[in-house]
């Protein structure tokens, strides 16, 4: 700015000194014209000095003018610019002051621990903030590093990204149950059962890959496919330690702001709420204790109402591959599931409310679900159920969650401790009468965080088909199992810590309690250890 007014101010001075040498000669002109000067004092002034002298003077008015305004523009810059540097100081002033806040708050807060000051920032908080910034940091280097590296892209160009968890699943149980690394319902003793086992396994680990493609009439697609190593065993020594991989969930997506279409081979959305646990991964945890699950190819569509700043409605309807719970005839072929025998899909559909409470959203859900099964020889039997979930964050630590249904025939949904259907004789036989099993059950869990990377959780679930259905027909009945169950029970308490983003550790203790018909339970302990590393 000061170069400025120093070219303007050379400028004008250049000007006024031309004029000054300009002028002299012209006054003895200009005084003779005067009256009072003597006649023979000077010649007359011709018109072109007369026109030379005014052209002079207008020009030079001109750029006392131009200066005058030049002089103003100045001065108003300057004054701009002081402003702009005041703001500037303030705004730095008022930076440095939070930064003297911030490197303070430690001394603060421990200052201040017995008092009860909604205002100050827990010690805890601030070593989280510190640790968060140096795993920023250290995903930083890491990126750079990379950057030598050749990366793998996918065949359509756009953005392609890998996940899993490698887990590690050590577990010793007490009693005898129905899968050693993923125990569901605890069974009777075996003629060679021992008093306890011991293992490890993997076969839970899990692989994600995600797509991120181009947007198509105003919807972002994406697509993901979710596989584990828990599809069985290979037929060879050791056997149990080879997992065959098993396709878990495979989806497409349109997302609209709010409104999205899914296909493909996705979770039971009408039971969107699981316990928390990395030790039963393979299967969710209290499957068969009351917590309905699936995965099924399905098509749903998915709409939110924003009812308020802080309250919105989901609503969700699709059609479902109708499961029924059976096994495979083969091994290698297709065949048609009792469900798929009936000719139609299965319709589902869920209704939540969510509503933002101190950061958390509370939510509040309720679905229901129909599916028809054909048994042969037109035996039809109309399976259903209703559910009912919630979520409830009872403070910033603490939080209750929830599922419950009530349903006939849900043993492709994991109800009735997989018991669908019940039967008087042979299925081959026209005359056999078949009856869905109805059943009742839910799970609850309290889950407190003591630190963003410690939390507890202890759920309990229950399974109960209708004893009443069981017994109707007598020693005349069939069913799943060698005896019918009549229930089945899970207690289930956790710890799982997380001392970085990638690395997660648990223990967990399970008690499985299961009910014969008019009959002694079975029950067994299991506490496992698991080790995984996400990435």
């Amino acid at each position: 700015m000061r170069s400025i007014m120093s070219g303007n101010y050379r400028l004008s001075l250049f000007t006024l000194a031309a004029c000054a040498l300009l002028l002299p000669p012209l006054l003895p002109s200009a005084f003779a014209q005067s009256p009072s000067a003597p006649p023979s004092a000077a010649p007359p002034l011709s018109q072109a000095d007369l026109a030379t002298m005014n052209a002079l003077l207008q020009q030079l008015q001109s750029q006392v003018q131009q200066l005058s305004s030049q002089v103003g523009t100045l001065k108003t810059q300057q004054e701009s610019a002081q402003a702009e540097s005041a703001a500037l100081r303030r705004e730095l002033d008022a930076t440095k002051s939070q930064l003297m806040t911030f490197s303070a708050q430690p001394v603060a807060v421990a200052a201040s621990a017995p008092a009860s000051s909604s205002a100050a920032v827990p010690a805890s908080a601030i070593e989280e903030r510190i640790i968060k910034l140096e795993e920023n940091q250290q995903l930083a280097d890491s990126k750079i590093a990379e950057q030598s590296q050749t990366k793998v892209e996918s065949a359509s160009k756009y953005r392609v990204r890998l996940s899993g968890i490698v887990l590690f699943n050590s577990y010793v149980n007490r009693g005898s149950v129905n899968n050693e690394d993923v125990p569901e319902i605890a069974t009777p003793p075996g003629l060679l059962a021992s008093g306890g086992t011991f293992g490890a396994s993997l076969r839970q680990s899990q692989i994600g890959i995600q797509g991120f493609g181009p947007t198509i009439a105003g919807a972002r697609t994406s697509a993901d496919v979710q596989f584990d190593f828990a599809g069985g065993f290979p037929d060879q020594p050791n056997g149990v330690s080879f997992g065959i991989m098993r396709l878990r969930t495979a989806t497409i997506h349109f997302d609209w702001d709010n409104t999205s279409l899914i296909g493909g081979q996705d979770t039971l959305f009408i039971a969107p709420n699981a316990p928390t646990s990395i030790a039963t991964l393979a299967a969710p945890p209290l499957s068969y204790s009351g917590n309905l699950w699936a995965w099924t190819p399905q098509f749903r569509v998915e709409h939110r109402f924003h009812t308020s700043d802080s309250s919105s409605v989901l609503v969700q309807g699709g059609i479902l591959d109708s499961w029924s719970g059976d096994m495979p005839f083969w091994e290698s072929y297709r065949h048609s599931t009792w469900g798929e025998d009936s000719g139609q899909p299965a319709y589902a559909a869920r209704v939540a409310w969510s509503h933002a409470l101190r950061g958390r959203n509370v939510t509040l859900g309720a679905g229901g679900y129909y599916g028809r099964q054909s048994w042969g020889y037109g035996r039809m039997i109309d399976g259903w159920a209703g559910t009912l979930d919630f979520d409830l964050p009872i403070t910033n630590a603490l939080e209750f969650t929830g599922q419950f249904y009530r349903g006939r025939a849900t043993g492709g949904l994991g109800g009735g401790i997989g018991q669908s259907v019940i039967w008087t004789g042979s299925l081959i036989d026209p005359s056999t009468q078949l009856f869905g099993l109805n059943s009742l059950g839910g799970w609850a869990q309290l889950k407190y965080k003591a630190t963003n990377k410690l939390q507890f959780n202890a759920a309990f679930g229950q399974d109960n088909p209708y004893a009443d259905d069981l017994r109707e027909y007598g020693s005349d009945q069939s069913t799943y199992y060698p005896t019918p169950l009549s229930k089945n029970q899970t207690y289930l308490a956790n710890f799982l810590y997380q001392p970085r983003s990638d690395i997660v550790l648990s223990f967990e203790y399970r008690h499985l309690k299961t009910y014969t018909l008019d009959s002694n339970f079975n029950s067994a302990n299991i506490v496992n250890f698991s080790v995984g590393y996400i990435f």
